[in-house]
């Protein structure tokens, strides 16, 4: 069975203004394939923002994901997705259990985990039947502090031996992205990558769609030659 294309899973800067940021959200995901969008909101030192702050995010930009058929997905919090009624969550080694996350969403939400660089993790939360496992970080990144450095081959590792869609995280761009996909990434994970980028984020999705279909077409034919030369 063919490999689906690569998409991108899009997360919110870390800061935004709410007013400015939800037509600028609007724009970016109409300007190409975006799969999710997960709100990571943070205060400047690290720490959570207050409920009330990620409620109201939420609820503004739960309509614009749902008219782009966009998974809204929230960052670290089962519980305050669930009373929001996120389409899941993303949970990280220090957010609670994946099995407690689950009990308390139920089985038609989407639960993911960050596993760093470690298969031990992956398959712990492949098993227990994680929606999908995030690899990172693969390069650099202002957004947040990595302790841990992946490679390409652990995508590549996860690809040959389990079923859960794995995710690329960390310092990630238009321009570096081809090597993850071709290793193994079911998904592209950006974030200064896009909002940053020097064009504005509606060219960055722009371009990364473009680089996604070249990419993969390419993968596709490196994997299929019978069918490249029938052709």
């Amino acid at each position: 069975m063919p490999r689906p294309r690569t998409r991108v899973y899009l997360i919110t800067p870390p800061q935004i203004e709410l007013a400015e940021f939800v037509p600028l959200l609007d724009k970016t995901l109409a300007a190409g394939d975006v799969a999710c969008l997960q709100i990571r909101l943070k205060n400047p030192d690290g720490s959570e923002q207050d409920e009330a702050v990620i409620g109201a995010a939420i609820e503004a930009m739960k309509p614009i994901a749902l008219a782009h058929d966009v998974a809204l997905l929230l960052n670290d919090r089962p519980d305050w997705a669930q009373k929001y009624d996120c389409d899941g969550v993303h949970i990280g080694q220090q957010d609670g259990d994946y099995k407690q996350a689950r009990a308390q969403l139920g089985d038609d939400k989407i639960i993911g985990v960050t596993c760093h660089n470690s298969k031990h993790l992956a398959m712990l939360a492949g098993d227990a039947g994680a929606d999908y496992v995030a690899f990172g970080a693969f390069y650099p990144t202002q957004t947040k502090q990595t302790e841990t450095v992946a490679t390409p081959e652990l995508l590549s590792w996860w690809q040959e031996l389990m079923e859960p869609p794995c995710v690329a995280i960390g310092g990630i761009t238009a321009e570096n992205a081809a090597p993850l996909v071709t290793a193994g990434a079911d998904f592209l994970a950006l974030s200064s990558g896009v909002w940053q980028y020097e064009s504005g984020p509606e060219a960055a999705i722009g371009k990364l769609n473009k680089m996604l279909d070249e990419q993969f077409a390419t993968l596709y034919d490196r994997l299929n030659p019978e069918a490249t030369s029938e052709t």
